[in-house]
């Protein structure tokens, strides 16, 4: 843990909890009353401080500005029925942002700092985490470049923080998905499997296009053949073929290390289904759905948790599924809330009581 002292405190005069209602509210359109704050200079990091939540001052200069040296994490907190506090996996949110920030170029963040600044930041907030079903305390840490210099090169100075924001479900209803063509949201060699800013920015014109068309997100494929299937916009994405359960492997770099993806491979497993992290082609997609053997689609994620996906469109072929009708998924999701609200024993160590 930080030594005393080690973070500074300045405390807010009132809390704005009394002005909102958290039963469900939207994703990421309010925040908490502190935030956490630190900075990297002179090669070394600075004293974190905790303080109101509030605007940023910056130069039109700050280097992330004008190169998109920024990464994230997306985390949830979440209350048991006795009302205590506890984070899922963060410790693999943890790890998972310094492989971002060495892909991107930018110093690691000290544990000291990520996960003992983060429990006092929720130690501080924790009476924001809902108390309603399938709501949670959504937490984004992140990092960018904030050295005031125009030039292409990694900054030298950078600014690290973490905000709270509670909220309800990110999606509420079953999702319809248009399988991309023409752009691409990674290739091998790429940061695809860095959580940086630009990946989100890159894919944004894809999916405004499919909402254009009445889909909720689209499906990334393979940039070399456009043939292989990849990841969603917000989140993994899982095929229910027969009694196995066909996910797109991380062996090539080019989707994100989901934690809630690794979590629901283990509920998988636990639940008697045989799981392949492996190519999987959009061709042996449509030939499953054609043969009756392609059960369930769904997606998983931290914001999105597990999300049901009802349609598929691929060029002119429209696959669609009676979501009413899922087993697997519903199940998944049962069991993963249970765990996440304390209603089951955490046999794995996933859940980090604040």
């Amino acid at each position: 843990m930080i030594a005393e002292g080690a973070i500074e405190i300045i405390r807010a005069e009132k809390s704005k909890l009394q002005d909102i209602n958290l039963e469900n509210i939207p994703f990421g359109k309010y925040f908490t009353d502190y935030m956490l704050e630190a900075d990297y200079k002179n090669g070394e990091w600075q004293t974190p401080v905790i303080r109101p939540y509030q605007p940023l001052m910056m130069a039109p200069s700050v280097a992330a500005l004008h190169y998109g040296q920024a990464i994230f994490e997306g985390i949830k907190a979440y209350k048991d029925p006795a009302g205590n506090g506890y984070i899922f996996r963060p410790f693999d949110n943890f790890k998972r942002f310094n492989l971002s920030a060495v892909r991107m170029a930018m110093p690691e963040v000290p544990e000291e700092i990520f996960m003992d600044g983060m429990h006092k930041l929720l130690q501080m907030d924790i009476n924001w985490i809902p108390n309603q079903a399938d709501h949670s305390l959504y937490i984004r840490p992140f990092m960018f470049s904030s050295e005031e210099m125009i030039g292409v090169k990694p900054s030298e100075q950078y600014k690290f923080m973490i905000i709270l924001s509670p909220t309800g479900p990110y999606y509420n209803t079953p999702m319809r998905i248009y399988v991309e063509e023409q752009y691409v949201r990674a290739v091998q060699g790429g940061v695809g499997e860095a959580k940086t800013a630009g990946n989100y920015a890159a894919s944004m014109l894809a999916t405004a296009e499919a909402k254009k068309k009445g889909y909720d997100q689209v499906l990334w494929m393979d940039a070399l053949e456009h043939r292989y299937v990849q990841e969603c916009g917000t989140m993994n994405v899982f095929f229910v073929i027969g009694n196995t359960a066909i996910t797109p492997g991380l062996d090539k770099g080019t989707i994100l290390a989901g934690v809630t993806r690794d979590s629901v491979i283990t509920i998988l497993q636990e639940m008697g289904l045989t799981v392949e992290e492996r190519d999987l082609s959009i061709e042996e997609v449509m030939d499953a759905y054609k043969s009756g053997e392609l059960k369930e689609v769904f997606g998983s994620g931290t914001a999105a948790t597990i999300s049901m996906i009802k349609e598929l469109k691929y060029k002119d072929f429209v696959m669609e599924w009676d979501v009413e009708k899922y087993t697997v998924c519903q199940q998944v999701k049962t069991l993963l809330n249970n765990i996440r609200y304390g209603k089951s024993p955490d046999t794995h160590g996933w859940m980090y009581k604040i």
